[in-house]
């Protein structure tokens, strides 16, 4: 298949494979819109089943960047890049210099930072190879003490000041003690939005395909442990996807009872009409790229040079975004989703506008 008739393609500027053979590299970097910045996004690495399967990801990943960048306000395009492999045995410094040499390549279009599979140690890597990386040194925060350049915390906090909102305009709270909460996936960022909600008095749901990652939140939080194909089920009052994409799809919705969905993962839904499939079934649903937009907003402080409080301040206004989608979308009887898509386009300029049903931008 072309990448040009790829159902994801979605007028993308620029696809990168990337292949080094001395190391094994394999890889695509994905530069989807530069109207307002260059592209700037994640590396993951992740063992994907297929070529076909990292092509789908990384485009949808790409264009997730431009629209999240746009919500978020910032002056960046979105990019995205994949690693083919698996991100606990089959990384290399030569293979991880090769990935920065090919980041390099492209001359500054496109700048990387750490994403699911990768992290600090991979970002220095990168930065013995280019300029052009996000997060390989420490960094000042909030109170004053010293952190690693790792983007994670900040997406956890935009995570749960967006749950956070999402909670009081479906269920009409503020105080979030007793409410329960399951989240799929507790890695990083997943454990930090944990963290957050334990402190705010919640109760917690956990599953992850790492046995580790499900005993560290029960150990440290005292959450419960749920099989993973168990955990759309649970009746609870959030759930979380902060794990892969592609968890809200036809299947998942028959067991979903939740009524608010609010999670970190990117492209949760498998297809735009799942979009408006939760809005019929009554779910309030916080579109992927506008609640977990807490990492890239510390990533450009961390580019432009800002301060801690500053980007604090921008972060937690993922809450006041979100209300405007949910208002939006409360009066015009579309899904959050195809709200979202739109708003995000109004802060582009009108660039390839989006349509008013939930349909697949053609491009």
């Amino acid at each position: 298949m072309s990448v040009f008739t790829h159902p994801d393609f979605d007028h993308h500027e620029q696809v990168v494979f990337c292949h080094d053979k001395a190391s094994g590299l394999r890889a695509i970097i994905a530069i989807h819109n530069t109207t307002l910045g260059p592209a700037l996004g994640g590396c993951r690495m992740f063992p994907y089943a297929s070529d076909d399967d990292a092509v789908r990801d990384v485009l949808r990943l790409s264009r997730g960047m431009t629209l999240k960048s746009s919500l978020a306000g910032l002056k960046l395009g979105g990019g995205k890049a994949v690693i083919i492999g698996d991100p606990h045995t089959g990384k290399s410094q030569a293979l991880l210099h090769a990935m920065g040499d090919f980041v390099d390549s492209l001359g500054g279009r496109y700048i990387t930072a750490a994403d699911s599979g990768t992290g600090e140690p991979e970002m220095q890597a990168f930065a013995q190879r280019t300029r052009h990386v996000i997060g390989a040194t420490p960094r000042t925060t909030l109170d004053g003490s010293i952190a690693s350049g790792d983007p994670s915390p900040s997406t956890a906090l935009g995570v749960f000041v967006g749950l956070r909102e999402a909670v009081r305009q479906r269920l009409g709270r503020d105080d979030l003690t007793g409410l329960k909460v399951a989240i799929q996936g507790v890695g990083h960022v997943g454990l930090g939005l944990a963290r957050h909600l334990k402190q705010a008095g919640a109760e917690l749901w956990v599953c992850d395909i790492f046995d580790a990652n499900v005993r560290q939140a029960m150990e440290e939080l005292g959450a419960n442990a749920v099989r993973p194909h168990d955990i759309y089920g649970l009746d609870v009052d959030v759930f979380a996807p902060c794990a892969m994409g592609g968890i809200l799809n036809a299947e998942t919705l028959q067991t979903l009872r939740a009524p608010v969905i609010a999670g970190a993962a990117n492209n949760q839904l498998a297809s735009p009409e799942i979009g408006a499939e939760l809005q019929r079934r009554n779910h309030l649903y916080a579109p992927d790229y506008a609640i977990n937009a807490g990492g890239i907003i510390d990533v450009y402080y961390q580019r432009v040079g800002g301060s801690a409080a500053q980007s604090d301040a921008h972060i937690r206004g993922i809450a006041e975004t979100l209300r405007e989608i949910f208002e939006r979308a409360a009066s015009s009887g579309e899904s959050t989703s195809i709200v979202a898509d739109r708003l995000a386009q109004e802060r582009l300029g009108g660039v390839h506008a989006v349509p008013n049903q939930p349909q697949r931008l053609q491009a």
